[in-house]
């Protein structure tokens, strides 16, 4: 998260293209030898404000991440900004650098995301389906206890929680083959187009083990993008957001659930997560409704002005003053999506409409299963 960051968090994740178009009428012309006559013009509902974010998280300089500075001395220069900005000895800075990998598998799976080449119909299969939902289940009715108080404590509801990790690593099952810093190591001195985010990663992956000494970074397993543990944290939320969940004075994010559930709690916290508040709601459109593709997730659009544009939430769905559309290509044909605060927060795990709404949609089902028999 990430995913994410970036989050990655957890990390590693892209937004959908989205444009936005412009509705126009034009009344009938007025006769040549008369003077036109002032229609009053309905204005459109103001946007909200943006749900508040924590501050950005610090990128490497150009003299890392430029590629048409020599690799070798972009390496050095990296070793310099580590250690200033993180005081870490320089020395074992550049003896981890000397073992890590370059590894093209890692480049090749930046290039294909799945949210980038799958439409909604083929990316939901993938989350909601039997296997997903009863083995969030079990584990949801495995750590009821534990999973229930944070979510009184924060919140945020315990069948979220369950769904990020059922998302991310199915539930602690597969939480990445790659060695954490080799896949760092790759995308920041190999893949240009994000190497600032990613140098500045791996930089954090280095204060982040100076605070939590436990972590061997040689053998830190993780994803292609360097996220890591059961909730796919990628350094600098790990090191930022992960909070120690049973006051055993670490904080291990990769097998001890106290503070993997804290920890994914207190992302959703951190970037907004309102207590009690709807996610999303399905949307109608109306027969002469113009396409309208925010720019942004934000939840800034007054449900007035999407009304006005003919999107409103279908009966009994749940509604919240501000929200963005959401429009996606389903089983049946397109499908129309409100998405509010929560939802928005959601994307900062994974910056994808799609992972956000199957979360979401896999949480549902975790609840609705874990509440029976």
């Amino acid at each position: 998260m990430t995913r994410r960051a970036p989050v990655f968090r957890g990390f590693a994740a892209s937004l959908l293209p989205f444009a936005l178009v412009a509705c126009a009428t034009q009344a009938n012309p007025p006769h040549v030898d008369q003077a036109p006559a002032s229609a009053p013009v309905a204005a459109e509902p103001a946007l909200l404000p943006p749900v508040p974010q924590p501050p950005e998280r610090p990128v490497a300089p150009e003299s890392v991440t430029d590629p048409a500075i020599p690799r070798e001395q972009r390496i050095a220069d990296f070793v310099d900004y580590t250690a200033s900005t993180y005081g870490v000895e320089p020395q074992r800075i550049r003896e981890v650098l000397a073992q890590a990998q370059l590894r093209q598998p890692i480049l090749d799976a930046m290039s294909r995301p799945a949210e980038a080449v799958r439409p909604w119909r083929d990316y939901r299969p993938i989350f909601i389906n039997d296997q997903r939902i009863n083995g969030g289940i079990r584990f949801y009715r495995e750590n009821r206890a534990a999973l229930d108080r944070v979510a009184a404590e924060t919140g945020v509801p315990a069948e979220m929680i369950v769904a990020i990790i059922g998302v991310e690593t199915s539930y602690g099952r597969v939480t990445g083959n790659y060695r954490v810093l080799d896949a760092l190591y790759t995308l920041a001195f190999d893949f240009p187009r994000r190497a600032p985010f990613f140098a500045g990663e791996l930089a954090q992956l280095f204060a982040l083990q100076k605070a939590e000494p436990q972590l061997d970074l040689l053998a830190l397993k993780g994803s292609y993008a360097g996220a890591m543990g059961m909730g796919q944290f990628m350094p600098s939320s790990y090191r930022l957001w992960a909070k120690d969940g049973d006051g055993d004075g670490r904080r291990d994010l990769l097998t001890h659930l106290p503070d993997v559930f804290a920890s994914i709690a207190n992302y959703f916290v951190v970037h907004g997560w309102e207590r009690g508040a709807p996610v999303v709601a399905r949307a109608d459109r109306a027969a002469d409704a113009e396409d309208f593709r925010p720019e942004t997730v934000d939840p800034v659009h007054p449900l007035a002005a999407l009304a006005a544009r003919g999107y409103t939430p279908r009966a009994g769905e749940p509604v919240a003053e501000g929200a963005t559309l959401i429009s996606l290509d389903g089983d049946s044909g397109p499908e129309y999506w409100l998405g509010y605060r929560n939802f928005y927060v959601i994307t900062r795990y994974n910056r994808s409409p799609m992972y956000s709404l199957a979360v979401h949609q896999l949480a549902q089902a975790i609840r609705a299963g874990a509440a029976g028999p």
